[in-house]
């Protein structure tokens, strides 16, 4: 179900990939009429990221509860009709390479003087200006310049992440500015434009660890906060895995030490405070492995329940998805395509009461929504058929 507190709100979106496209599902989550405009003849490149007949799964994520409007902004009539869109528009959302608006003619100053209540949210790799300005990006770049991938990894042997995680923080920031500005823009009837970038977002989203870094000079690694956090992840008997997180509170730390019957290591001096088991990490780690090595992953995480200790699971997607309590609260929705069937999709991160919803929508084919919008704006079935002949739309 997707929340009204948006209902007002029409989001033009120009973006591709992951940026750009999950702000704005976070804000149609929210009930914003967003319409995706996208380049003929093939549209949002991510449409073919996995092999799929209709659409990839990442891209129907990332694009559900959205129209599609085919529309080819290299030429006059195609930039026309999105200026016409963007006058009657709340929010403009793109994730151009810098310069490109502009030289588009949806730069924020031409915008701006055409709709004063526009907010105006552009989206890069590493900022609008400044020596890396031009440099393409994609998400990995973003983990590494911003110091995230250097947190994730072993740099002696550095592997890259199985999720878009710089992306994904970057398009949960722009969606936050948006959301900021259209707060203010309620106060004081003016827009606003909103930036981002792959770098900016993604080192905020890390923003606690680069705090560390400046008050103690001490370079982190993918270890420094899971010894002050008291992490561990072991493999069981039966090969499964599982997670531990005793944090900073004493009470955990002598509770796990009593469910895995390890009291002796309280005695030992390289374990006895929480700061020589930081310093220790590895060695304490090390015995506790040969400990679960001992018992089924089901076993350890009774006797951890039992006792109270922070612990769960290390799941794949699919005992994820199959879990009771993500049954219970409800985390998958499903859609129905008329053509590509009936999808399923992990729901909003957030949910509300007391606010009025309504069923989600699932992806747009390439410019399914092109004819009706165009209707929409006054443009007659004849002008459709023209503009489709001249290559200027396509229609899904």
């Amino acid at each position: 179900m997707r929340v009204n507190a948006l209902a007002d709100i029409t989001v033009i979106e120009c973006s591709t990939f992951v940026t750009g496209p999950y702000a704005a599902a976070l804000l149609a989550d929210l009930g914003a009429r967003v319409i995706k405009i996208e380049a003929p003849p093939d549209g949002d490149p991510y449409r073919y990221f996995a092999p799929d007949p209709f659409f990839s799964p990442n891209f129907a994520h990332l694009n559900r509860n959205k129209e599609s409007l085919a529309l080819d902004l290299k030429t006059q009539k195609g930039r026309d009709i999105c200026v016409e869109l963007i006058k009657r528009a709340d929010v403009f959302l793109e994730n151009f390479r810098p310069g490109t608006a502009e030289r588009l003619g949806l730069g924020y100053e031409a915008l701006r003087s055409m709709n004063p209540k526009l907010v105006y949210c552009s989206i890069s790799a590493f900022g609008q200006s400044g020596p890396y300005a031009d440099k393409p990006g994609f998400d990995t770049l973003g983990q590494a310049m911003s110091g995230l991938l250097s947190l994730l990894t072993d740099m002696e042997q550095p592997k890259v992440m199985g999720i878009a995680l710089s992306d994904y923080a970057t398009g949960l920031s722009a969606g936050y500015g948006i959301l900021g500005a259209l707060l203010a823009g309620q106060k004081t009837e003016q827009g606003a434009k909103v930036e981002t970038s792959l770098l900016r977002a993604t080192l905020s989203f890390i923003g606690e660890t680069g705090a560390g870094y400046l008050r103690t000079g001490q370079i982190p690694d993918r270890l420094a906060r899971v010894k002050n956090a008291h992490a561990f992840a072991f493999v069981a008997k039966d090969g499964l895995p599982l997670v531990v997180h005793c944090s900073v509170p004493e009470k955990f730390w002598d509770a796990f030490l009593k469910a895995v019957d390890r009291m002796d290591l309280a005695a030992d001096r390289r374990f006895g405070t929480r700061d020589s088991r930081r310093k220790n990490y590895v060695e304490l780690e090390n015995e506790l492995a040969v400990t679960f090595a001992t018992r089924s992953r089901s076993e350890w995480l009774k006797r951890l329940e039992q006792n109270d200790v922070p612990a769960a699971p290390l799941y794949n997607m699919a005992e994820v998805l199959s879990d009771p309590q993500v049954k219970h609260l409800g985390l998958v929705e499903e859609v129905e395509h008329p053509k590509a069937g009936k999808l399923k999709f992990v729901g909003p991160a957030v949910s509300y009461t007391n606010l009025a919803t309504k069923s989600a929508m699932p992806p747009p084919l390439l410019g399914e929504q092109t004819a009706a919008i165009l209707l929409e704006l006054g443009y007659s079935h004849a002008a459709v058929k023209e503009l489709e002949g001249q290559g200027v739309i396509r229609i899904g």
